[in-house]
């Protein structure tokens, strides 16, 4: 092991760690603030410390092989997203308070947006990653489940889209708008959770912990 490459090796380590405690947490004080009043007592805080967590991970993540072009391509546009997210977390405390203003829902809206581009554009973080990683089985698992969480992301994003397309379609017959309930808001969004956030996230998460201990086994040895 070059011994100059291991404080990059530590660095990409604490981005990867960083970044998978962030997606739950992110995910986690979001929902918590539309729906509880605890989270919202501390104010901005939540989600700016939650979604600063995934920025200082992928900025933690440059450090690493930086004279590789491709990898740092894909590194800067996770950044630029992540600062994204960042910048719009405090809506979310804005819009709990305020729910009725269009402004804020405009916000939380975009920042929707650029947290799904945010989770695709970090998967493509990971296949450049683990290309430069010496395990072969692991890039096969990356190849397979970023696929996976790119299908389930689009099937969510059509399934929303055409949810909403159809609410606002005011010459359906009626047994059609009621066979589709449109006033069942609780499954568009138990669907949306699941469909085009849970899951991909999960798998993410569990696809960031296997490239950090392939990371952690080049620096310490593989464990017993």
């Amino acid at each position: 092991m070059n011994a100059d490459l291991l404080p990059s090796l530590r660095r990409l380590v604490r981005g990867l760690t960083a970044i998978f405690w962030g997606l739950p947490s992110t995910l986690l004080i979001c929902v918590l603030m539309a729906v509880a009043e605890f989270p919202r007592t501390l104010g901005c805080a939540p989600p700016l410390i939650a979604t600063g967590l995934l920025l200082l991970g992928v900025f933690e993540m440059a450090r690493f092989q930086p004279q590789e072009r491709t990898w740092q391509a894909a590194l800067e546009r996770a950044q630029l997203l992540a600062l994204a997210n960042f910048g719009l977390s405090p809506f979310v405390y804005f819009w709990s308070r305020v729910p009725t203003e269009t402004y804020y829902f405009q916000a939380i809206i975009t920042l929707a947006v650029t947290a799904v581009l945010f989770l695709l554009q970090l998967n493509q973080v990971l296949q450049r990653l683990v290309a430069l990683l010496p395990d072969e089985p692991l890039r096969e698992d990356t190849r397979f489940f970023t696929r996976l969480n790119l299908t389930l992301m689009l099937v969510g994003v059509v399934l929303v889209g055409g949810w909403y397309l159809l609410a606002r379609l005011n010459q359906l017959p009626q047994p059609v708008l009621e066979a589709l309930d449109f006033g069942s808001v609780a499954r568009i969004r138990f669907a949306m959770v699941v469909i085009l956030v849970l899951v991909p996230v999960s798998v993410t998460m569990s696809l960031v912990w296997k490239a950090r201990d392939v990371v952690l086994g080049s620096v310490y040895g593989p464990r017993a």
